[in-house]
Parts: C-alpha cells; structure tokens; sequence
C-alpha cells in the first residue's frame, strides 16, 4: 500500500475544489457565500447539505456528516485513503509518485489489510454456506426468530458449518499462511492440527463504524455451551471500543441510540424500523462505548434484560453515561425479557410507546437500590434514605440536584429539608482542600446567578472559538494571551486547537488541511463541525467584542476548574480561585 507524504496530500487537496468535485455528485445552489443541497448520505426533503468554498470543507446539519474533499470521495464512493487520493490526483492531473512507507510500517499495515480482507472472506463465506443445503439449520434458526432475507442479508448473517476446518481448508486454497490466519482469531492451532475456531452456529459479522469486517459473534444450534462465542481481540478488533450495529445506527435518523445487550435484539429492533439500535460486544458496556457513542447522540435508551443480570448491567452503564455527557433513559419491556420478544408479542408500535415512557435513569437507580431495603422497618427506611442522599451527590450542579432532590423527596414521602440537610452533612465528608474549592465555586454561581458548565455547553464554546478564530484570525494574537491549546480537553478538541494555532502562528488559516491530520471518518466530521459553528444571526461590532469576551472568560473559567479538580494542594487550589476572580475584570478583548 502507498503513503503519501502531508505535502502530497495538501497538494491534492488544494487542486480539488471542493464545490466543484462535490458538484458532480450532488445538485448544488448557490446560498450566500456557499452553496447547500440534498445530503447524499441521508433521505432528506429540505437541503441541510452545505459547502463551504472559502474553508474547502462540507458540513450537514441533518446527519451530522462532514470533512474536506478527501473525506467525502472516501465516504461517497467507499474508498479507501489511498484510493481517494489517486482518484483526485487523477482528475486534477497531479503525478502522484507512491512513497514506500518504513519496512515496519509497511508490515504492519500489511497484516491489517490482510486480516480485513480475510474476515471479509469468512463473511462471504458463512453468508454463501446459510444459503446453501448445508446451511439449512442455520437458516431455519433465523427464520424461526422471523428475520426476513432482507434482513438476514442486510446484516450479512451466515453460518459455520459443522465440520470443524471447513472454513480453514478455504482459506489455505486461497493462499493464506497459517501465521496470518492465526492472528484472525478464526482457527484454533495446536499440535494436532489446525481447526475452525466457530462451527455449527449462526454467524454475525462485526463491523466497525466504516463498514469493515473487524470480527465475528457465533450463535450455536443447539445446546452447547457457550451460546454465544466471540471473535477474541486481534490488530484489527478491540471489544470495548466498538459497537455492534453502530455502522447503520451512526446513519439512524433519531437523535438518540437504543443500547442493547444482544446482537438479535439489535437485528429485531433495526428489522422493525428502529435503526439506532447497537449493543455491546458479548462484555459489559465500557467507558471507551460511552465516549463512542458521545460522538453521534447525547441520548441512550436502556434495553438491558428485565432480569436481574440486565437490571445489573444497566446499573454499570449508567454513571459511565453520564460521565460521558450523555442523558440515559431507561425502556421497561415488562412482561417480556428483552427487545426482540418484546416486539414479536407487542409489535413496533407499542415498543414506541414504551419509548415515551421510558424512565429517567437516576430514578431508575433509586428504585433498584430500593429494592434491597424493606421500607416497613425503620431503620431499613432509613438506611435507604442515607443512600438516596449520597446518590445525589453525582450532580455537581446545585440547581439539577435540587430539582432531582424534590423529585426524589416527593416519590417516597421524605421531607424535603432533611433529604437536602443529609446531603449537605454527606458533601462536606469531601477530602480537606477539594471542599473548600467547591464552596468557593458555589458562591460564585449563586452570586453571579451562573450555572455550571456543562459538557456540551463547554463544547459548544471550544466550537464557537475555533471557528472565530478561522473567520476573524486577526484576534488571535488577544486571544492567545489567555487561551492556549492547553486549556481545551484532552482530545479532539485540543488536538484541533493545537492545529490550527500552529497555522495562525505561520498567519495562514486551512481548515480543511486539519481536517486531513485526523484519521477516523468520524473524527473529520466532527472537526468539521467543529469548524462551522456560529452563534445563528449576525453581530455588530459591540455584540462581537461582547460575545468573544464571554467566550474567553467561559472557556479559561472551565479550564481553572479543571484543574481545581485534579490538584488536591490547598494553596494551589487558592491560587487557581483567585485567577478565576480576575478574569471577569482582566480579559478585554478588542475587535476592529
């Protein structure tokens, strides 16, 4: 495989005009200084598809898709990186000579390309071997859970045979050593031989958000254990940082995802209309599934099993939602188990109305623990008390814990004023120096009348900045005073940041070069976004001077507490409080 050099991939990109390359694909009109259009990557009536000629970069509205012309030759014909760049350098009549990557790069990204192109061949496989006679009990199995063949082949699903090596003796034809089909995590290899590490069992690729085969879920016939089998984690699958089913929910048209806790229950819901459905890969949820689904959707619907391992399961995935910003709700499915019987019995209507009826999911937590306390013995009722009050210490905003505090005081008939004085005495339980700073911080919101900032909000700031920053570069040099790389978040946005202050530090500003440092699909379009962001109608000069002021103080606000956050020095927590005093009246910003 090819690597390109940043300049031979600055050059195509900078010889591709973007609005004309989209052109050919999409019927654009010219709307202001841009033009907009249908999106080509969701049904849509009303254009929410936009280019930007002056920044080189695409942006929907609709969908949330986004990224340079490199990105969207990528995502609109199937292409691979490379494959995008000869294309365009094709077009543009660049002479594009092929660099030879590093003998360890090049083996490396050798064996992922490989291993991609033998799970894709396994899956081929297993789905040609449901369709055949020999397939047949793999076949019932899916039409006895009333998958229709559309759906069977949406999801590419496909069987392994019963002979145990079948699978690996097609694959030796096909010229792969076994070294190579070892690091597949497809064949067992020991001294006796070689075998099919999957055999007799409904077979359910796993893709990964670009629509490539990273590993196999295999579901037996019959009783044998395990039920279900898993590919085990190679250079190409990590189970906890990828989603079953996210490949077409990421492309959903709800603004929210319903995580499951199986793969039929995913296939059930996306057959009966209800594409934003994914479920975790035969492990518990994990922190990295939270930060990934936070890319698409600040909403989860729960469908965990009503039973008491689901019940748990729901329990752990919970905080770490809500640690990832993101709102969860709870679906109760009673009297059925799970989503896939739920909608065979009940039909996809009525699971849309236990949509609207799921339950908020910190009074979800409240009523399991309840569970474990008999509310007819005082002290048990009390015990259960004490825990509510802890509970609500999650919420560092005072005024969302306030109103979770009297929701919660109101559903079991606690006086509200002990509920609020038990979390109080909790509170100040908090480690010597990190109580103080909180105060301090409350004070501040309480005489300011601020609330805390909460994640999408501070994101929403990074995304404003930047974007000024691109459309009004000659405020760099005021803004750089106070706001550094350094306090963004770790991540994508600080590697943004870090991006494009190098650029305006050289006084030039290509946002879609940027865009071009990012290697996930998902990650350009989210730069992208990040790119294009405004505060909706036009400002005058004072309205601007004003509004990037704020803006400054917001996001060096956040960063202090932060960092108050991580530091358990007293004098230094001091240190950063009195900073943030001096914000308010130290930053003047000055727009011309």
């Amino acid at each position: 495989m090819p690597w390109y050099s940043e300049e031979q991939i600055e050059e195509v990109r900078s010889e591709s005009d973007i609005v004309s390359v989209i052109g050919k694909y999409v019927r654009l009109k010219r709307t202001g200084s841009g033009y907009t259009g249908l999106c080509p990557f969701h049904n849509e009536k009303t254009p929410s598809f936009h280019v930007n000629p002056a920044r080189q970069m695409y942006k929907c509205f609709g969908c949330g898709v986004g990224g340079n012309v490199l990105t969207f030759v990528m995502e609109y014909e199937n292409l691979t990186f490379p494959e995008a760049m000869e294309m365009l350098a094709e077009e543009a009549g660049i002479d594009l000579p092929r660099q030879e990557m590093t003998a360890q790069q090049k083996q490396q990204e050798s064996i992922r390309q490989t291993l991609l192109e033998i799970n894709k061949k396994a899956a081929r496989y297993y789905f040609a071997l449901l369709k055949s006679p020999r397939g047949k009990p793999g076949y019932d199995y899916l039409k006895k859970r009333e998958l229709t063949d559309e759906t069977i082949l949406h999801f590419g699903l496909g069987y392994a045979g019963q002979g145990g090596g079948e699978l690996y003796q097609y694959m030796k034809k096909e010229g792969y050593s076994d070294s190579l089909l070892k690091e597949t995590g497809l064949f067992k290899m020991d001294e006796r031989g070689a075998y099919d590490k999957f055999w007799n069992r409904v077979m359910f690729p796993i893709m990964d958000a670009n629509n490539r085969v990273i590993g196999f879920g295999g579901r037996v016939m019959g009783d044998a254990k395990p039920k279900y089998l898993n590919s085990p984690e190679t250079k190409i699958f990590d189970k906890s940082r990828n989603l079953f089913g996210l490949n077409y929910a990421k492309r959903g048209k709800r603004n929210n995802m319903i995580l499951c806790e199986g793969y039929m229950d995913v296939i059930a819901l996306h057959q009966a209309g209800f594409t934003n459905a994914v479920a975790s890969l035969g492990t518990a949820f994990t922190e990295q599934q939270a930060n990934l689904i936070r890319r698409y959707t600040d909403e989860v619907l729960l469908t965990y099993d009503s039973d008491g391992a689901g019940v748990k399961a729901a329990m752990r995935a919970i905080p770490m939602l809500r640690r990832a910003g993101i709102t969860a709700k709870v679906i109760h499915m009673e009297p059925y188990k799970d989503p896939d019987e739920f909608i065979k019995n009940m039909g996809p209507e009525e699971f849309e109305k236990r949509i609207e009826e799921a339950q908020n999911s910190f009074f979800f937590e409240i009523e399991v623990v309840k569970r474990s306390y008999s509310m007819s013995d005082p002290e048990q009722k009390t015990k259960f008390i004490h825990e509510i009050a802890r509970k609500l210490l999650v919420f560092e905003d005072k005024i969302q814990r306030d109103n979770y505090l009297e929701s919660v005081a109101a559903m079991y008939n606690i006086r509200t004023e002990d509920l609020r004085q038990l979390v109080i005495r909790y509170g100040n339980q908090m480690p010597t120096g990190y109580r103080e700073v909180m105060e301090e911080r409350q004070q501040e919101r309480i005489r300011k009348g601020k609330k805390k900032e909460t994640r999408e909000g501070i994101n929403y700031s990074y995304r404003l900045l930047l974007s000024w920053l691109i459309e009004e570069p000659s405020v760099f040099s005021q803004i750089k005073e106070w706001i550094l790389p350094a306090d963004f978040e770790d991540g994508i946005y600080r590697r943004a940041a870090e991006e494009l202050y190098e650029q305006l530090e050289k006084g030039e500003v290509e946002p879609a070069r940027i865009i071009g440092h990012f290697q996930e699909i998902e990650e350009q379009n989210k730069v992208a976004a990040m790119f294009q962001t405004s505060f909706g109608h036009e400002l005058q000069r004072d309205e601007k001077q004003k509004a990037i002021t704020d803006l400054v103080i917001k996001i060096k606000e956040y960063s202090i507490e932060k960092q108050a956050g991580e530091i358990t020095d007293l004098n230094e927590l001091q240190k950063l409080v009195r900073q943030k005093k001096l914000l308010q009246s130290a930053v003047k910003l000055h727009i011309s």
